[in-house]
């Protein structure tokens, strides 16, 4: 994974500003941003809020789970308009359409919500989107123009929810049992590259990282953590991991030569050291248990511990022990991101919470109302502006301290 400096020189971003091109330094051009951890290179953030935190602008989308791809002035999420799946590339200082483009039908599911699931991955002036049904379509970042299409065939009970990995000339996606665990096509033409795996489709984003000299991409199917190898598609490892409605969704995370997993429901999470092994992988289990029960919430890994809200609380984890060192309880089902030193936590009644982070303990020096309704969707910050939604609403605000 590439590390991106927080700033870009002026006319670079200028150009993608005007443009939709590129991803440019500072910018948030996928799901859990440039690093896949969560983390943004954002400062200069007021955290302390002692009046209304500034709305620059509001806009209805319609139903979905998408987060937001930011990058230069736009940002590009997922609704639902006229019974249709629909991506939307916003102007990011007016919430104005710039354009927008249908996916596939509408998804429909009555427990959770309805709309699409995944969220738009930006790269090299494409936009990637893989729809609740299995659409996945490349598409020109500048007007929305399709560049190549194709649809996966296993969508699980609750619909296809993994954003798209783009990485090395790929599109990577989750897809499942005949058709492979994972599927690798070329980013350009939407040509097969490789598949592997036949387990059936989880929910979680495909996650790349680093390990003795090879890079690896982790599927986490909804009977397994399967390891492939980025360039060939060859599974290095593969160990069985079952969750009740095979709900495998958070976000596998690596450090360290370590790979930490968790699941909702009563799987529970663990951690395992992973080992060269001829040409391939073996996992050395270093601790297993029910400490942290990760539905949808993929944890946040700063400074070895891990900071989450889970199926029951908010919580503060050892990275390499598994000891909760802090919990909030009645915090569940939250979504957070780190920046400038801080959590940001959007609960799922829509309550905005900003606090130091600390292995000491969660003290919001701001509590602020910022949606209603169900909001299960992580909020990004891009260019000193927090961009979150509910199901069917979208909010922008300001949180540049110089306000």
């Amino acid at each position: 994974m590439v590390c991106f400096p927080v700033r870009m020189l002026l006319f670079l971003a200028m150009l993608t500003a005007a443009g939709g091109g590129a991803a440019a330094q500072g910018d948030w051009p996928n799901f859990r941003g440039p690093n896949h951890d969560g983390i943004s290179a954002e400062t200069g953030l007021q955290t302390t809020w002692t009046k209304a935190i500034p709305l620059v602008w509001e806009k209805e989308i319609g139903s979905g789970f998408s987060s937001f791809a930011c990058v230069g002035n736009r940002v590009y999420t997922c609704g639902t308009l006229n019974k249709r799946q629909v991506i939307f590339c916003l102007h990011a200082d007016t919430g104005d359409i710039l354009w927008q483009k249908d996916i596939e039908e509408e998804y429909r599911e009555s427990s959770g919500g309805d709309g699409p699931r995944s969220t738009p991955t930006v790269d090299d002036g494409k936009v990637y989107m893989l729809g609740g049904h299995g659409t996945l379509l490349c598409l020109n970042a500048e007007d929305g123009d399709e560049v190549w299409k194709t649809k996966l065939t296993d969508a699980p009970y609750w619909g296809y929810s993994g954003s798209v990995l783009v990485e090395g000339g790929r599109a990577i996606v989750a897809s499942g049992r005949k058709t492979g665990s994972l599927i690798a096509f070329d980013k350009n033409t939407g040509k097969e590259r490789w598949r592997c795996g036949e387990d059936s489709t989880g929910y979680a984003t495909p996650y790349p990282f680093s390990f003795a000299g090879t890079r690896y991409v982790v599927g986490f199917t909804g009977k397994s953590a399967l390891i492939a190898e980025m360039e060939t598609g060859r599974i290095a490892w593969r160990m069985p991991w079952n969750t009740d409605w095979s709900v495998n969704a958070a976000t596998p995370i690596f450090h360290d030569g370590h790979l930490f997993l968790s699941s909702g429901y009563q799987t529970g999470c663990g951690l395992f050291k992973l080992i060269k092994e001829g040409d391939g992988l073996r996992g050395e289990e270093v601790w297993k248990s029910r400490v942290l029960r990760n539905k949808f919430q993929t944890p946040i890994l700063h400074e070895g511990k891990l900071y989450t809200s889970d199926q029951r609380a908010l919580l503060c984890v050892d990275f390499m022990t598994g000891e909760r060192l802090w919990h909030k309880v009645r915090v569940k089902h939250g979504t957070v991101v780190l920046a400038d030193g801080h959590l940001f936590l959007l609960t799922e009644k829509g309550q905005l919470r900003i606090a130091p982070v600390s292995a000491e303990g969660f003290e919001p020096a701001t509590t602020a109302g910022i949606l209603s309704g169900r909001c299960w969707t992580v909020p990004v910050l891009h260019r000193g502006r927090l961009y979150a939604r509910s199901l069917t609403r979208m909010v922008c605000f300001d949180l540049r301290s110089d306000k």
